[in-house]
């Protein structure tokens, strides 16, 4: 089930339609407040926020679906204004997935959400990794540090499957931000440093693998 936030009621209609159009099961709402009560119903697979809604911003509703723990891993899709650049980076610092920029065609945001949806749940990944006390587990999406149970937003476990996945290998702030949030470079690179910044916290002294390469990037270091 995917979900659309959105106040006008004739681009809500129009998102759902192709949506279903699709193969996809959605609904639509107008406001936060009808947004949560759906999602204590039934947890969405994807949402489609927009960040201009009356009452709470997309911004915020952002913030608290984050916040909760059976909502924290789910991909958010953002719909922003042309030109709103806050409005972005401050929706991919919380995490979202991905953005769409208003006016947008119902194909480019079905190819949107079907890339999103291939993202999060990739195909053949069931093989453990680890490094220096650092454990992943792919299949249930468990971290461990230290021998710790350390709970992960979905952006901070894709960047360390991806550093895991290739230790020793630099991974620039560019190829990062392409591979994670699936978008092309545009001078956006202080998402990346915010989601390493935490992911260093969260791991404790584990985190100290996640070296910086200064002017190039990041790598996971050896472990040793």
């Amino acid at each position: 089930m995917i979900y659309c936030v959105e106040d006008d009621e004739s681009i809500r209609e129009i998102e759902v339609y192709a949506l279903k159009s699709t193969g996809f099961e959605a609904a639509g709402f107008a406001d936060g407040a009808a947004f949560f009560e759906a999602v204590r119903a039934e947890t969405p697979q994807l949402v489609l926020l927009d960040v201009m809604l009356p009452g709470e911003d997309g911004v915020a509703i952002l913030k608290k679906f984050r916040a909760a723990q059976a909502t924290r891993g789910v991909p958010v899709i953002m719909a922003t204004a042309r030109g709103a650049e806050y409005d972005k980076i401050a929706s991919l610092d919380l995490g979202a997935d991905d953005y769409l920029v208003k006016p947008f065609g119902m194909m480019e945001m079905v190819a949107r959400v079907k890339a999103v949806l291939r993202r999060v749940s990739p195909q053949g990944e069931g093989q453990p990794l680890g490094s220096g006390g650092i454990e992943m587990d792919l299949t249930t999406h468990r971290v461990t540090a230290g021998g710790q149970s350390v709970e992960l937003a979905l952006k901070e476990f894709e960047v360390l499957r991806l550093l895991l996945s290739q230790p020793g290998v630099v991974f620039t702030r560019e190829r990062l931000l392409s591979e994670v949030w699936g978008m092309d470079y545009d001078g956006e690179t202080r998402t990346v440093d915010v989601h390493i910044r935490t992911l260093r916290a969260k791991l404790g002294a584990a985190g100290e693998q996640i070296e910086t390469v200064r002017g190039v990037g990041y790598r996971m270091g050896d472990g040793k």
